[in-house]
């Protein structure tokens, strides 16, 4: 490999709320250091979270290219053991150090307290190119790095490092092996949850949607589509069909207005996963007594850990046959419509919107 890495690299620059996207070019001429890796974009897309930086309802570092969630290709590496020159690829959305007590104690190198997350960086730290709606981007040495096995699409392992690690996160929470689950939101983690749980050999598995386009889809990948859009009785569904209630709730709208059911549903001694509610508009309205009485557990999963990034991409190499993973991502736009993208995006048809370079 040269000393000097010198690639023409095509972005979109985000500035701030209401302003368009600016489509730039970088030359990037930095030489890579021992682990740090240069990938080629083959296809990325648009996560719920690029979304509301867009929309102004989180902050990010800008300006700054995001996108986090893509599968690409090794064009450039430096003493990575294992992987080289034109090998297919994803990698944690976290770049981690190792080294503080996260990383090394606590089990969670997510909370790592030197976290650098792609598609939330600024474009004046390090190289710049740290998001995915990118021609390129440069990996640093702590981040995970996992192969795509040559069964595994492109559309199908490109929002692998974020919602599909996540949600192998969340299920690795639950207290023991279930025979009765709730979740609680169609979209692509409650779908992801789907397949999850369903190859885990849960016997009944409730998805709770209020959108009608969704529940054949849902279907597909293992569970029974609940209509949300009365939630007493739907609530009233459930528990005609399981009794005292299911061993496991796991909420992934991101509406905290569904905590109340949620509890509702849960058996004594359940489990009560909370993975879509990471935003400020989330004050639960329940009590302590609700919890304590009914003996519940509720835990919060952000993020994944590298290893539920191998999970990951196994469970999709192990079920490419099994479940309609593509159908789940929209024909791809070019990068230099990222904006047009976004709009679909909004329209929640799909979801996930691809981008390609």
């Amino acid at each position: 490999m040269p000393e000097q890495n010198s690639i023409s690299a095509h972005f979109q620059l985000f500035e701030k709320t209401g302003e368009p996207f600016l489509f730039e070019n970088k030359e990037f001429r930095q030489k890579l250091e021992p682990g740090e890796v240069l990938v080629k974009i083959l296809l990325s897309t648009i996560c719920g979270s690029d979304l509301h930086t867009i929309e102004g309802k989180r902050k990010e570092d800008t300006p700054c290219i995001l996108g986090h969630e893509a599968v690409g290709e090794i064009i450039a590496v430096n003493s990575r053991d294992g992987f080289e020159i034109g090998d297919r690829v994803t990698w944690t959305i976290a770049d981690s150090c190792g080294k503080c007590p996260a990383c090394t104690e606590y089990g969670l190198p997510e909370k790592c307290s030197e976290l650098f997350k792609y598609g939330h960086a600024s474009i004046h730290k390090g190289s710049g190119l740290n998001g995915c709606y990118a021609t390129h981007i440069h990996i640093r040495r702590g981040t995970h790095l996992v192969k795509v096995p040559d069964v595994v699409s492109n559309q199908a392992v490109a929002s692998a490092n974020c919602a599909l690690a996540t949600m192998v996160n969340a299920i690795s929470k639950v207290s023991k092996q279930p025979k009765r689950v709730v979740i609680q939101g169609g979209g692509v983690l409650g779908i992801y949850a789907c397949a999850l749980l369903k190859e885990m050999g849960v016997p009944q598995i409730f998805c709770l949607e209020v959108k009608e386009e969704r529940f054949e889809l849902i279907e597909q990948f293992g569970a029974i589509a609940v209509d949300a859009r009365e939630a007493e009785k739907a609530t009233q569904y459930i528990l005609d069909q399981v009794g005292d209630g299911v061993d496991a709730v796991f909420e992934v709208a991101g509406i905290r207005q569904l905590i109340p059911q949620g509890l509702a549903l849960l058996r004594p001694g359940g489990d009560y996963i909370l993975v879509g509610l990471v935003h400020p508009d989330s004050e639960l309205g329940i009590t302590a007594e609700q919890i304590i009485r009914k003996c519940i557990t509720i835990t919060g999963v952000h993020n994944y850990a590298p290893w539920h990034l191998d999970e990951s991409v196994a469970f999709l190499e192990r079920n490419h046959n099994n479940f309609p993973f593509d159908a789940l991502v929209s024909p791809p736009y070019k990068l230099e419509k990222l904006s047009q993208a976004v709009h679909e995006a909004q329209q929640q048809k799909w979801a996930r919107v691809s981008v390609k370079p």
